[in-house]
């Protein structure tokens, strides 16, 4: 009998290492994942369609829903202008502090949004150091919108400058001193030649801001003041239902999240083919 020339078991065993990482890789994604998601609407429809549109439109949920829509609509724009002007600055100037600038830019990274509240009711609060003017000029900023935009402004600022950024800086200004040495305005140069080459990952850095406000918990929590039917979120309303003990009614409300969570997911994996 022949032995096997050299090299003949190399490919089976280039192979099984690729397919074992797989394997691992797709049985955590199931575990971590697909599971935790399915018996979300496993709970959620257990008890019927009817019960589960009950919870849904129960004016508290529906509230929650449509505040939290809200925020995320006020966030996007501002985070959007705050992402292009900032990247811009910094891919295409050269200034003192620009390496500062860049660091207070990502702090949000860095610390707990919890914190980020704390800071904002020692800020604005009654107590805080600017509580008492607020009061005094009959303006309310935290238990109501305006302290809840704000954090969630805080907490999703770095998005879409930390995705357009890096665009920026690898596409470099030729393109952009061409034009203008063609004539151009300012404004004719960012909207011909700057957004459209930004134009994928502004979009991505978008649908990452937007899920990020849609989810946020921890800031939301300490500035809103958990006031049922008015300042709740839906992450907000999720957690009363569940100490209501409202069990089915809180997996209702989180079908709504992960929903909002698929959608997301699925235009970030389109934004990315499109990029690639």
């Amino acid at each position: 009998m022949q032995a096997p020339p050299p090299g003949a078991l190399a490919p089976r065993a280039s192979q099984f290492v690729p397919r074992l990482l797989i394997g691992v890789a797709l049985a955590l994604t199931a575990i971590f994942v697909v599971v935790p998601m399915a018996y979300i609407f496993h709970r959620a429809f257990a008890e019927g369609w009817r019960l589960f549109a009950a919870n849904v439109l129960e004016p508290n949920t529906l509230h929650a829903i449509g505040l939290t829509a809200l925020v995320a609509v006020l966030v996007l724009p501002v985070n959007i202008a705050f992402g292009i002007a900032s990247a811009w600055l910094i891919a295409r100037f050269t200034f003192p502090g620009r390496k500062l600038l860049l660091t207070l830019i990502e702090i949000p990274f860095s610390i707990s949004p919890i914190i980020a509240g704390i800071c904002y009711l020692l800020l604005y609060g009654r107590q805080g150091l600017i509580g008492p003017w607020l009061i005094a000029h009959d303006m309310q900023i935290l238990f109501a919108l305006p302290g809840i935009v704000m954090v969630t402004l805080f907490v999703t600022a770095p998005f879409v400058m930390r995705e357009v950024l890096p665009l920026m800086q690898a596409q470099g200004s030729e393109q952009e001193q061409a034009a203008l040495t063609l004539g151009a305005s300012g404004w004719q140069v960012f909207r011909r030649v700057t957004l459209p080459n930004i134009r994928w990952a502004l979009l991505y850095g978008a649908v990452l801001c937007g899920a990020r406000a849609v989810g946020e918990f921890g800031g939301v929590s300490v500035v809103s003041g958990n006031i049922r039917g008015q300042t709740n979120t839906l992450p907000l309303q999720i957690e009363l239902l569940f100490n209501d003990l409202n069990v089915t009614g809180a997996f209702a409300a989180a079908t709504m999240l992960t929903l909002i969570a698929l959608v997301v997911l699925v235009m970030k994996t389109l934004m990315e083919m499109r990029r690639g």
